[in-house]
């Protein structure tokens, strides 16, 4: 029986259930005997059993290896309750239109995840819509099977080969007035087109987006919605010189697709004008035009947010009035160009890393900012998501990239990257999304701090979206605007207005140095100083002290987690390139640290046990820090001032400063401390004030609940220990997710280093996965 013999898939089905395994691909059995099991059992079919989807996508590629044809990874689904993949879809090298090699291919399979842990094929198209390679050089024709058409009233295109037919261009080109298409044009046949502004070929058009707008409102009339398709460049100079713009069911990505081949191109001529040269109207599918009604009359569009997987779709059609079509009013920092690339990129990191995260904001069916992070990321968040920095100094005027990082500190106190985005324009509207989508992809992590600008929209966004984490300018932007402000005033106000800053110990004593400065140096009037008191909790260190930010110091500048990686002439390609360069510099630094910890035994400079607890909890940079209070601690004095039942107080002051005190409260009932310095709060270290009064009252030992798990070596492991758990049990499995993949990331990679380890490796993970069966 040869190759492509057609065999009924229910009957494979009730004959037997095959499993695939990735090395000898298909296991027989000795029940199956002849010919026709053979070729079951070689050829997919509905309901076919893997133990995996890498072992389906290994079984496909050898059945396409053998039938003539390539394996591409498409489409993956994720679970909505615990964001696991649920299916995947394996495409033909050729599916699509992404490049001139594509001809649309239909041929798919796709597995689905059972209950079981099984994978199961639920959807098998077999057909081809070109030529098969073999390995000999030679071609065969592929098997095709007509489909039915959808409607007797549509033309059904029944073969998914990518074939366009070449019109006649028109003799002569019109000209469309800025801002408004004049619909009113010759199509090919010289006949009037009507003024509801249908495409044709020859129609001229200012700009491409000009081009997409008339388009989507022509496909808003229709019934029937676009999305943007190739675009091709010139060899000589990188430039778009044409683009297709196609109906949002062309293609098989996704279930709702159906292969439609309606499309319009338009090409740039040396006029600079874009003129429409290849038009297909015929669709495959049922229109759903709007009623007359809907028409004539104003349709607002909503903004809205889409998580993509190749492309976008329009989910409302832009704005009409009479079919004319109103120019949106936000801007557009990010190239139209650089949405494509980055799609592609996320595509092939969404296929090996299953943590993968990426969401564009889409207004008017056109993209704007974008937002990624990575399963190392967003595990990274779990653990040090409580407080942030957006560093947003890329969208400055230096730099034509609008980069943006949400970066936090590990427990290394090592800057971590914990997402990336591109914004498209510097509004509340783009910020807040921002957050909006990170609390989707960090399962609704609010920061306790965030550090970022002072620019209104982002401070409108961060109370709009995290109303209870406190803001904190960043410093580097205050310093540019006391220069913009005070630059007139000596040195003399500098001194006192750095010391009423850094230097007040309550916000009385601020508030009495602040009244001085307006006074002294007649700043009443000055608008900026004025902004400055109101909004001095944001950024005066004395008001800041009271909340968790791991020891940032938000007085200095930080450093940018990609350097100088990026500037203003940075094309797609190469972003994407110092963006990966950069982000394994840093996690280099990061194993660096670990592997510190593991391995370099710090030094006991004191007999006190809370010394050696510190040593063997703490990471080595942490410990130094520890370490450094534990030492200074015995410069001061400790004094019992007041005391009632349960609660003392102590001033702790310096041996030979009777300035610099703090006040630290004890409650020996539960043996709960702070101290008015903060430090504890702030960096979540025991301060040198309270580890004096430990001496003093002869505790020996701190506290569990003074040192933080996020400081900790086995920080690593993840927060399950810290975990809230009012967060619900998704928060609480999404912890435990991206802590597994993270342990089995580095398992995989000691495993793979010899056959020695790799055989430990297997024996090791097949005795576990026995074990949690049996538990299961």
């Amino acid at each position: 029986m040869s190759r492509d013999t057609d065999l009924n898939s229910e009957q494979c089905e009730n004959a037997m259930i095959v499993k695939a395994y990735p090395i000898d691909m298909v296991r027989a059995t000795d029940e199956l005997g002849g010919e026709n099991d053979g070729n079951c059992m070689l050829e997919p079919f509905v309901g076919q059993e893997f133990d995996s989807s890498d072992a389906a996508l290994n079984f496909y590629s050898s059945y396409a290896q053998r039938v003539g044809f390539k394996v591409r990874i498409g489409q993956l689904y994720r679970s909505r309750t615990d964001g696991t993949v649920s299916s995947r879809r394996f495409v033909c090298s050729k599916e699509g239109f992404q490049l001139s090699s594509r001809t649309g291919c239909p041929a798919v399979i796709r597995v689905q995840r059972r209950d079981s842990g099984m994978w199961v094929i639920d959807l098998f198209h077999k057909d081809h819509n070109h030529h098969f390679e073999h390995d000999d050089g030679g071609e065969t024709l592929p098997t095709f099977q007509v489909k039915a058409p959808r409607s007797a009233k549509l033309t059904v295109n029944v073969s998914h080969r990518r074939k366009i037919h070449l019109f006649k261009d028109v003799e002569h080109a019109f000209s469309c007035s800025s801002g408004i298409i004049d619909s009113k044009h010759l199509n090919e046949r010289g006949n009037v087109i009507p003024p509801r502004g249908e495409p044709c070929v020859g129609l001229e058009f200012n700009s491409a987006n000009e081009a997409y707008q008339f388009y989507n409102a022509y496909a808003a009339n229709a019934g029937f919605r676009i999305r943007i398709g190739q675009l091709f460049r010139s060899k000589n100079s990188g430039s778009i010189t044409s683009r297709r713009f196609v109906c949002s069911k062309e293609g098989f990505q996704h279930p709702s697709r159906l292969g439609c081949g309606a499309f319009m191109r338009i090409k740039r001529h040396e006029s600079g004008k874009w003129v429409v040269d290849r038009l297909k109207k015929e669709h495959n599918h049922d229109l759903e035009p709007q009623p007359e009604t809907q028409k004539r009359n104003l349709i607002v569009s909503k903004r809205f947010t889409g998580e993509l997987n190749g492309g976008f779709e329009g989910k409302e059609p832009v704005n009409l009035n009479y079919g004319i079509v109103i120019k949106r009013t936000r801007e557009n920092k990010i190239g139209s160009d650089w949405y494509t690339g980055l799609f592609e990129y996320f595509q092939s990191k969404q296929a090996e890393d299953t943590g993968f995260f990426y969401a564009v904001e889409v207004e008017n069916s056109n993209c704007m900012s974008v937002f990624w992070a990575d399963g190392r990321s967003r595990f990274s968040c779990s653990q040090f998501g409580d407080t942030i920095i957006l560093d947003t100094s890329y969208r400055k005027s230096a730099y034509a990239v609008p980069f943006a990082t949400f970066f936090g500190v590990n427990h290394h106190k090592q800057p971590v990257l914990l997402a990336c985005a591109l914004i498209a324009e510097e509004s509340v509207e783009s910020f807040s999304w921002l957050f909006q989508t990170w609390l989707r992809a960090m399962s609704g992590c609010h920061p306790l701090s965030i550090i970022a600008d002072q620019d209104k929209a982002i401070q409108q966004a961060v109370a709009q979206v995290f109303p209870r984490t406190l803001h904190c300018f960043s410093s580097w932007q205050i310093r540019k605007k006391e220069q913009d402000n005070l630059n007139m005033l000596d040195e003399t106000f500098r001194f006192e207005y750095e010391k009423c800053i850094y230097q007040s110990q309550t916000a009385e004593e601020f508030d009495v140095g602040w009244n001085m400065l307006v006074g002294k140096y007649g700043l009443k009037d000055n608008a900026w100083f004025k902004e400055m008191y109101i909004k001095r909790n944001n950024w005066v260190p004395l008001f800041l002290r009271g909340t968790f930010f791991a020891g940032i110091p938000t007085t200095d500048n930080f450093e940018s987690c990609f350097g100088a990686a990026f500037n203003a002439q940075t094309p797609l390609a190469e972003f994407i390139s110092r963006y990966e360069i950069g982000l394994e510099r840093r996690r280099d630094e990061e194993r660096k640290e670990s592997l510190n910890s593991l391995n370099l035994q710090g030094f006991l400079q004191t007999k006190e046990p809370v010394e050696e607890q510190c040593l063997r909890l703490y990471t080595h940079a942490v410990f130094k820090v520890f370490q450094k209070e534990l030492l200074h601690c015995y410069r001061y004095l400790g004094f019992k001032i007041y005391e009632e039942v349960a609660l003392s107080r102590y001033l702790v002051r310096r041996c030979e400063n009777d300035n610099e005190k703090c006040v630290v409260t004890v409650i020996s009932t539960n043996l709960t401390v702070n101290c008015s310095c903060k430090m504890f709060e702030y960096e979540g270290i025991l301060c040198r004030h309270i580890l004096r009064v430990f001496q003093i009252l002869g505790i020996s030992e701190i506290p569990p609940r003074y040192i933080l798990h996020r400081w900790t070596r086995n920080a690593e492991y993840g927060t399950l220990q810290d975990v809230d758990t009012d967060g619900g049990p998704q928060e609480l499995k999404a912890v435990m997710l991206w802590s597994l993949r993270e342990a089995a990331c580095k398992y995989i990679e000691a495993g793979a280093t010899s056959l020695e380890k790799y055989k430990l490796a297997y024996e090791i993970m097949r005795e576990g996965g026995r074990k949690l069966r049996w538990q299961r």
